[in-house]
C-alpha cells in the first residue's frame, strides 16, 4: 500500500468509494464536494499495490494546533487491515505538534475508541437551520 497526496485526477475515485459507502450528500453535491478538496490543506489518498485508489482522508489543519479529520474512508474489502490508522498516522507525523479532531458517528466511534481517541463535546450548524 501507497499513501500519497491527492491530485485532481483522484476526485471521481473518491466519488466512487462515497458512492460505495453511501456518503449520498458528497456525492449529490458533487461541486461542492470537489471545491472541499481544493480548498483543503490536508488530502491524502492510499492505493493499493495495482494504483487503485482503496482509502482516503481529507482535512484541515493550521499545522500547529490543530489538525481537523473531515473524511476518513475505507473501502469495505480493504478494511480491517489498518490502513485508516495508517492514514492517521502518516498526517500526524507530517503535523506532531497538532492535536487531531474528527467527528465519529454511531457506527465509527468504537473505531476511533480503539486507537485511542478520546470523546468531546462539540456542535454543528449549517446557515439553513
Amino acid at each position: 500500500m501507497n499513501i500519497r497526496a491527492y491530485v485532481s485526477s483522484d476526485f471521481e475515485h473518491i466519488q466512487q468509494l462515497n458512492r460505495d459507502e453511501g456518503w449520498t450528500q458528497l456525492v449529490e453535491r458533487n461541486e461542492l464536494t470537489r471545491e472541499a478538496w481544493k480548498q483543503s490543506n490536508v488530502t491524502y489518498v492510499m492505493e493499493s499495490e495495482n494504483g487503485e485508489i482503496v482509502a482516503y482522508l481529507r482535512g484541515l489543519t493550521d499545522t500547529t494546533v490543530t489538525l481537523f479529520v473531515c473524511e476518513l474512508l475505507v473501502a469495505p474489502a480493504y478494511r480491517k487491515r489498518g490502513l485508516g490508522e495508517q492514514l492517521l498516522q502518516h498526517i500526524h507525523a507530517l503535523h506532531p505538534t497538532t492535536r487531531i479532531e474528527l467527528l465519529a458517528n454511531q457506527l465509527s466511534h468504537t473505531y476511533y475508541e480503539k486507537l485511542r481517541f478520546r470523546p468531546f463535546h462539540g456542535f454543528r450548524k449549517t446557515i439553513h437551520e
